[in-house]
């Protein structure tokens, strides 16, 4: 099961809405934590500008009245509040802060609170306690216009930075899957060299080494084709003088010498084609049913092959590429191995399976590692006449180009086991069309 963290997209974007959740978060507590300074820097300005106002009024003009809220009170006067002791935290806080800002041997007291807050503030050169109204203190509400602004600057900043996460890793998504392609011998068109400089250098050598594979691989196989179409004229010449020759054993062993080198050369085409399978898609339960068919018809009553087929009608294949890859296990089973040989199909998590066995010798354990390797012979265990080691090499590619992975290896009860899977998704039955009528 695939999951979203472990693309590169999911990990950027995990990353990018941790680092702005991590920093709108600090930045509310930041403002809030500055806000409620800023108020209390504010109030103690705000109380000491108003006790040097009184205080400057009492100075130069005695006989006006002072303000309603605003008075003098002497200090041997009951109603003077005792030091504060267990006040609020803010309000302790203010008194401080306040005090601070007064003249040395000043005196900041907070009246009960049970009435209209009140400043008491004496200073050293007053000859009475000055008695204003204190501005309240209102603490930071929890939930303000400021959190759905921060939450509307984090939606925004997440979708920006998400899409700019996701235009970054388009191109190694493109890269990716070209590389997958390119890894099943499929044709891969050159890749636009777009995103960071690190990235477009990445793609521009990717381009380039597929340029370079390809033109190697189309040289070898235009020499592979040319030397197999060369040698088709004389092997045909050769069968055509053997068949007339009169002595019959002479003849028929020209005769299977010269069909050895066809076969050869036919696998030498086969290796070189190098284009995708445009075959229409076949169901391969019923194709295998078809082909077990006819290697029995070859061999009336022999139990040649024998089918287990249990994929269903879901699974299919292109039938140019079904063909070869069965003709080429058929074939390499008939000559090394031993009947029965056994076509079977299933359905697993895995995928689509396909497999063809045989109850010969097998393989020795050293050899498996080359036994899918082009113009490898594993002789003496599995060699013979007429064959040139591509048989594997072909099935191995075709199952690669159709997105399968091909596995050889020797079977418990014995004999060589070539088992193929191919994913669900790239053999699904295409959908049919409805037929119109008139």
């Amino acid at each position: 099961m695939r999951r979203p963290i472990d693309s590169l997209f999911g990990r950027l974007a995990l990353l990018v809405v941790a680092v702005l959740l991590i920093s709108h978060f600090a930045w509310f507590l930041l403002i809030r934590v500055e806000r409620s300074q800023s108020q209390a820097r504010y109030a103690v300005e705000e109380a000491a500008f108003l006790i040097d106002a009184v205080r400057q009024h009492v100075a130069r003009t005695p006989t006006v009245p002072l303000p309603s809220r605003v008075r003098l009170v002497d200090p041997s006067s009951p109603e003077v509040p005792q030091p504060n002791r267990d006040l609020p935290r803010p309000l302790k806080r203010f008194a401080d802060d306040l005090h601070d800002r007064l003249p040395p041997g000043s005196l900041v007291r907070i009246g009960p609170p049970r009435r209209p807050p009140t400043l008491w503030v004496h200073e050293a050169a007053d000859q009475n306690w000055i008695v204003v109204p204190m501005t309240s203190l209102h603490p930071p509400r929890p939930r303000d216009q400021m959190f759905e602004w921060l939450a509307l600057i984090f939606s925004l900043a997440v979708m920006c930075a998400l899409f700019v996460a996701w235009r970054l890793q388009q191109p190694l998504t493109a890269l990716a899957q070209a590389v997958v392609r390119f890894g099943r011998g499929q044709s891969v068109p050159p890749l636009p060299e777009r995103g960071p400089r690190e990235l477009r250098e990445l793609t521009r050598g990717f381009n380039q080494m597929v340029r370079e594979v390809s033109r190697t691989e189309q040289d070898r196989a235009v020499m592979l084709a040319g030397v197999a179409h060369d040698l088709k004229t004389p092997l045909a010449r050769l069968r055509l003088r053997a068949e007339m020759m009169e002595e019959a054993k002479l003849r028929d062993g020209v005769v299977r010498d010269v069909d050895a080198l066809a076969h050869i050369v036919d696998q030498f085409l086969v290796f070189a084609h190098d284009g995708s399978d445009r075959s229409e898609p076949v169901e391969v339960d019923e194709q295998c049913a078809r082909i077990a068919r006819t290697y029995r018809a070859v061999a009336p009553g022999s139990p040649a092959v024998r089918t287990q087929l249990a994929a269903g009608r879901d699974f299919v294949l292109p039938t140019a590429t079904l063909e070869r890859i069965l003709s080429n296990l058929l074939d390499n089973a008939h000559a090394y191995g031993a009947p029965p040989v056994v076509i079977a199909t299933e359905r697993t998590q895995a995928g689509w399976t396909l497999s063809v066995s045989d109850h010969g010798r097998g393989i020795a354990p050293q050899d498996l590692v080359n036994a899918s390797r082009p113009f490898v012979r594993l002789d003496p265990a599995r060699g013979g006449n007429g064959h040139s080691g591509l048989g594997l090499a072909i099935v191995e590619r075709l199952v690669r180009r159709q997105g399968g992975a091909c596995e050889i290896g020797n079977a418990p009860e014995g004999g060589l086991r070539v088992a193929m899977t191919f994913p669900l998704a790239a053999t699904a039955r295409p959908a049919q069309q409805p037929e119109q009528g008139w």
